[in-house]
């Protein structure tokens, strides 16, 4: 990298931050001419995209028209603006629309990047109009990484949490059949553990499966395919201030290699830096409280805000700033940062409840709407929802996860980690000996638990009809009757963890227009100045119209962004 940084300090084009929009930008802008460099202020690539589960939600998309699905701009659009509701930007969206299908379409085929449609994977709002019961979120294939070479090292990790057994690769629509206990799950986790283990010469470089899969699976191709392009990364080399000329972006100055450099762009800055989750300074000035950088999922000293501070240094309008990616999450004693809980909520026999012991939401509801809706029960009960608890009993705990805890048929509780009992987990031979132990209202906990089993033998949740649509139901266990995702809890022990406040981003940041451009508060863009991902407020407005709808719009406004600064260079 050092050559590189005395050799070179001006292209058309840098790119700050290295996440699926970021690599995605700067692959179609190399594609057209443009010669570009891509800054990360870590000493891995990836950003939170890495990490993530890789979906990306793009309706109209080729794969789900081969397969015979049903799509169309007009329904998309229809379900866009009543999910947005006021906050949506219908320019930005119908930009969105028009661009998402082609990106993907364009990037699969130059690239080593490989996609499949999740036919059953269903939009996060069925009971909005124009919502689809499956076809528009797309499932990143597995990826080989011996390809990449000496660059694996520098990939930033998945979390364990994506990995089979924490070491085995598997795409969403494996883990979905797994979770859901589908026709011929236990004959699929077999076959993907005795890929692993007789994969022999890779396990000898590494404990981690030689294939990448999810978040990591799409950031190790796009990877691949930068170094097809010899598109250089900077790893080290952290943003610092914006440059300019006459009012317009002409660069950036940035820390490498133990220097301040300054680094002329002829064309255009694009941000693809993240948001600003975690600086906790930013979080106390915009975000609900409570508020903790330590909640979130995202990876620590990352998405501390630096592109939103430019931006806004330079007069750039916000939005959004009080929201984020919000997602429930359960700190694992020892890992770096806490683990996002999706799926869990939904299989049957376990609910989550206040400290006043009395459910507050449908469990199984889209992890944004899950956390808002422990905001505004913490704010309606004098602050005792934050943290939550999840409940379980003996049933659940033997055949089902909780995080990192894999099902007792698999990991008895006599080979957990000392360490995360009273800190992970709690246990207690009852439901009151439970409450006392983790403080929370014993007599409302015995109250909840007596209606959740009445609703599981009835199948009807009358508090927050959980199983009720199709969404509910997509990790529900198939085998459970009446309701997916109802059971009762009658079986001790009985189990509980804490559930904190937690993200996958903020979805607030600078306010770009249908170019990807930054705007001021006129709406005027700033010359040469592009966001695109969680630096930018989100197009999704307040909402998450499906999975992959963080990286989805990330890509597509990166692929939106290359293409007008080529035409206007």
């Amino acid at each position: 990298m050092t050559a590189q940084v005395q050799s070179q300090s001006s292209y058309d084009v840098i790119v700050v931050g290295s996440g699926a929009g970021a690599m995605t930008s700067a692959i179609f802008a190399a594609d057209q001419g443009l010669s570009v460099l891509i800054i990360e202020k870590s000493d891995k690539y990836g950003g939170t995209s890495a990490i993530s589960g890789g979906g990306i939600w793009i309706p109209n998309n080729h794969y789900f028209a081969a397969k015979g699905g049903r799509d169309s701009f007009e329904l998309a659009l229809q379900y866009l603006k009543a999910a947005t509701g006021e906050q949506g930007d219908e320019q930005r969206l119908r930009a969105y629309l028009s661009n998402a299908a082609p990106m993907i379409q364009k990037l699969t085929k130059a690239t080593r990047v490989r996609y499949a449609v999740a036919e059953k994977y269903p939009d996060y709002y069925p009971h909005l109009p124009g919502a689809l019961p499956g076809g528009r979120t797309l499932d990143p294939e597995l990826f080989d990484t011996s390809q990449l070479g000496e660059e694996l090292a520098n990939l930033r990790k998945p979390s364990p949490s994506t990995l089979l057994m924490g070491r085995i690769a598997w795409t969403a629509r494996h883990a979905h059949k797994a979770m859901a206990r589908g026709f011929g799950w236990q004959l699929l986790i077999f076959g993907l553990m005795a890929r692993y283990k007789l994969d022999f010469k890779w396990r000898r470089k590494s404990k981690y499966d030689r294939r990448a899969a999810l978040g990591s699976s799409l950031v190790a191709s796009l990877r691949r395919s930068l170094m097809d392009r010899n598109v250089p990364l900077w790893l080290n080399t952290d943003f610092r201030e914006l440059l300019t000329e006459e009012g317009r972006v002409t660069g950036v100055r940035v820390h490498s290699a133990g220097r301040d450099l300054e680094l002329k762009a002829r064309c255009g800055v694009i941000f693809g830096s993240g948001g600003f989750e975690q600086n906790q300074a930013l979080r106390e000035k915009f975000l609900p409280q409570p508020t903790r950088t330590t909640w979130s999922a995202t990876p620590p000293g990352n998405n501390t805000g630096a592109a939103l501070e430019a931006g806004m240094n330079l007069g750039a309008a916000t939005a959004l700033m009080d929201w984020a990616w919000w997602a429930p999450t359960i700190a694992v004693p020892g890992e770096e940062k806490p683990r996002g809980v999706f799926a869990e909520r939904a299989f049957p026999g376990a609910i989550v409840v206040n400290g006043l012991g009395r459910r507050f939401v449908n469990e199984a509801a889209p992890y944004l709407e899950f956390v808002d809706a422990m905001y505004r029960d913490n704010q309606a009960n004098g602050g005792k929802t934050i943290p939550a608890w999840v409940i379980f009993d003996a049933h659940f705990r033997f055949h089902y996860a909780m995080g990192p805890l894999m099902p007792a048929q698999v990991m008895p509780d006599s080979r957990l980690r000392k360490e995360w009992r009273d800190a992970l987990y709690w246990k207690a031979d009852s439901l009151a000996e439970l409450a006392d132990r983790i403080g929370i209202d014993a007599a409302g906990l015995e109250s909840t638990v007596q209606k959740v089993n009445a609703y599981a033998r009835s199948g009807d949740d009358l508090d927050f009809a959980r199983g009720g649509n199709v969404f509910d139901r997509y990790y529900g266990d198939s085998n459970i009757k009446p309701n997916p995702c109802l059971a009762p809890l009658s079986k001790g022990p009985y189990y509980a963890m804490r559930l904190d406040a937690g993200d996958i981003g903020t979805k607030g940041g600078l306010l770009t227009n249908e170019h990807a451009q930054v705007v001021r508060e006129d709406g005027q863009p700033i010359p040469g100045l592009y966001a695109i991902g969680n630096c930018s407020a989100s197009v999704m407005g307040t909402s998450y119209p499906g999975a992959g709808g963080t990286l989805g719009p990330a890509m597509t406004f990166g692929y939106i962004a290359a293409n007008h600064l080529v035409d206007n260079s």
